[in-house]
């Protein structure tokens, strides 16, 4: 094994493929990360950071033991029964799973948004105990859907386990010291909730459609939540500007 370490990490062509993992996973991160961030805005201020973190290790710690059980991770690809005209693969119906839930809970937030009165929620029973359970139960089942996409991405690019597990240690810190940042980022703009609870439908919506064999190309979703998010950043330095010549005038 350590002699197997030695010869990647002098490989170039290694070390490319641990590049171009990290930043593949640091992208699928994302969607994760925006997930988290939305569900720990709504906790009381004690629970919020240690539940960003909570979520995050266990994401890293999920990963990790899908890695060490990657040949039976490899198998959730075979179908395991056809309907349709479809194979269904056990990755299928988790990322089934997973979409229908993003797209449940999107809804439920955007109503909850919009509603002026929306009515008692998951998130606001009596004690902040109950709302950190219910946060990290949630935050536990996108880790699993994300995990097992991750995993199976990772192994689609690289034979090496040593390769991935770099990628996904080096992943989870970025998405550690990302998380407190975002998560203000999001809680300080109103506006910015509707748009990332947006790309968090929009995710659902191709993870169903992934589980029915119909393939969206990542690079079309990222592109089109980038240009949403520069229209976003723009209307948020007009409304800046509109404020300071206000308070001039």
């Amino acid at each position: 094994m350590l002699d197997n370490i030695a010869v990647l990490a002098v490989d170039p062509a290694a070390w490319a493929a641990l590049l171009t993992l990290i930043a593949m996973e640091v992208v699928l991160g994302i969607d994760n990360l925006i997930f988290i961030s939305i569900l720990t805005n709504k906790l009381p201020e004690e629970y919020r950071s240690k539940s960003r973190r909570f979520g995050i290790a266990l994401a890293l710690i999920l990963r990790l033991a899908l890695l060490g059980l990657i040949s039976f991770i490899v198998q959730l690809t075979e179908p395991v029964f056809t309907l349709f005209g479809h194979g269904f693969s056990w990755r299928d119906l988790i990322l089934l799973a997973g979409g229908l839930f993003l797209i449940w809970k999107a809804t439920k937030e955007i109503h909850h948004n919009v509603d002026p009165d929306p009515g008692p929620d998951v998130f606001e029973p009596s004690t902040g105990s109950h709302s950190f359970a219910a946060a990290i139960f949630q935050i536990v089942l996108l880790d699993i859907v994300f995990s097992v996409d991750s995993i199976i991405t990772a192994v689609g690019m690289t034979d090496h386990v040593p390769i991935m597990v770099v990628a996904v240690i080096v992943t989870v810190g970025i998405m550690m010291l990302a998380a407190d940042p975002l998560a203000n980022f999001i809680r300080a703009n109103p506006t910015i909730v509707m748009l990332a609870l947006g790309f968090l439908m929009m995710i659902g919506m191709a993870l169903v459609a992934e589980a029915f064999g119909a393939h969206v190309p990542k690079g079309y979703l990222y592109t089109a939540m980038a240009f949403s998010a520069a229209i976003e950043g723009l209307n948020m330095l007009s409304r800046r500007a509109r404020k300071k010549r206000a308070s001039s005038e």
